[in-house]
């Protein structure tokens, strides 16, 4: 099987690149839905995609299914969510050897969240606490492996503070990782920011904007409230304004989004992941704004 080629060699192209990521379904039906609307976006050519993987463990184990299905039938470039959540280093190694064994050559490597039902977070019996735990050990185990890992602009939720957050986020790249994604923002100011941080600290490694456009208010207010992310108040009064009506609400997002990607890539930005919630029209709509 032919490895994939790692990200970190696309980064060294000198040109933006556009990353996409989906999430398991729960079911086959939405497996079929996902099959379809990966093939509507390989016309967007996407230079990765990546699978999130949930708490539990249906949803890892799709997560298995769908990296294959978007790299074997597709030809995607897949990269593979993994966390420490529920797993001890045993099972963090076989899954380490089976991801190899299959190809893949880039893991997003993640702490992860509490499962459903707690705040905090506690690893399992002769488990890893911290995400840097975890890329250590998959470079450890396959010093080809390329790996991702998460950035928080707006300073993650548990973290005491921006400097405290950014020792963690140099923990991860000191033990391999050769590339942030940051989570969902919606003020460039706020990446640029994070990146000028980063980089007064060493941190040198590329850092790639995270974009989720805003398809429902509530949906988006939720997702906010996890990450610690904020929404500008010219962005939330616009979808107070719709009265809840989805189309007008999709368009604000869209529009918002596509002014954000334009602005960061203009500035230097080496690229925009899109969460796009497994929602094909989105990515197109965006692509074909940028074309224009």
């Amino acid at each position: 099987m032919t490895p994939d080629r790692p990200i970190a060699a696309l980064f060294a192209g000198n040109r933006p690149l556009r990353s996409l990521e989906f999430f398991p379904p729960k079911d086959d039906a939405g497996v079929e839905a996902l099959r379809h609307a990966a093939s509507v976006l390989k016309r967007i050519a996407p230079d990765f995609v990546s699978v999130t993987y949930g708490a539990g463990g249906s949803t890892r184990e799709r997560t298995g299914q769908v990296s294959a299905l978007l790299k074997n039938e597709l030809g995607f470039t897949v990269m593979p969510h993994l966390t420490c959540v529920g797993h001890s280093r045993a099972e963090l190694t076989t899954l380490a050897d089976r991801i190899h064994a299959e190809g893949f050559r880039n893991i997003m490597a993640l702490r992860g969240d509490p499962p459903r039902g707690s705040t905090t977070f506690s690893p399992t019996a002769d488990g890893l606490n911290f995400a840097n735990e975890l890329v250590g050990l998959l470079k450890n185990r396959h010093p080809d492996f390329c790996l991702g890992v998460g950035g928080y602009p707006e300073k993650h939720p548990e973290a005491q503070s921006h400097d405290s957050d950014l020792d963690a986020l140099q923990r991860k790249v000191d033990a391999g990782a050769s590339f942030i994604t940051t989570q969902l923002f919606f003020d460039n100011d706020v990446y640029f920011s994070f990146v000028e941080r980063c980089r007064r600290r060493g941190i040198s490694v590329p850092i790639l904007p995270g974009i989720m456009p805003v398809l429902s208010l509530k949906q988006i207010q939720r997702f906010t409230a996890m990450c610690g992310a904020s929404m500008p108040t010219r962005l939330l009064r616009r979808l107070q304004a719709t009265d809840d009506n989805p189309e007008v609400v999709e368009m604000i997002g869209l529009d918002w989004a596509l002014d954000q990607i334009r602005d960061l890539v203009a500035q230097g930005a080496p690229g925009y992941h899109l969460y796009i919630m497994n929602r094909a029209r989105g990515a197109l709509a965006l692509a074909a704004g940028l074309a224009a």
